[in-house]
């Protein structure tokens, strides 16, 4: 992928199935390296490792948030994630993909937007002006 900051969406296996992450997520891309925003449904999560590299949370206060790297996407990416939801802390194993088929500049929505509304005000000049044409025609006869 180009560099640049995208919406992507995720998709989490793994675990008792009663945790998620946020998706569509953030990612951005800066030469080459891919990270991406984690924000998982819970406040309890205090790692994530990934190929061995270990990320610690940038917020607990309403959801665990990370950002990680990203190795690949279209691929699963296993994972260890620990959680002190319960008793005591306990490594969980998950994996997530990313469908890169879902990945979308963030500046792609504002240029669609002004190319819309551009189309529809030639659109109305063009409808305005039609009507104009017919009335003063009418007019005429």
């Amino acid at each position: 992928m180009k560099d640049g900051k995208y919406t992507i969406e995720v998709t989490l296996k793994g675990g008792s199935g009663k945790s998620s992450i946020e998706s569509p997520t953030e990612l951005e891309v800066e030469n080459g390296v891919m990270t991406a925003e984690i924000v998982w449904n819970s406040k309890n999560y205090t790692y994530m490792e990934i190929n061995g590299e270990k990320y610690l949370p940038e917020s607990n206060e309403e959801n665990s948030t990370f950002l990680v790297e990203i190795p690949s996407l279209d691929t699963d990416i296993e994972f260890i994630a620990e959680t002190v939801a319960m008793s005591k802390p306990k490594q969980i194993e998950y994996s997530m993909r990313f469908d890169s088929s879902t990945a979308k500049s963030e500046g792609t929505f504002p240029i669609l937007a002004v190319a819309a509304g551009a189309v529809l005000l030639v659109a109305g000049v063009i409808a305005v002006l039609a009507f104009k044409k017919k009335r003063k025609k009418n007019e005429n006869n």
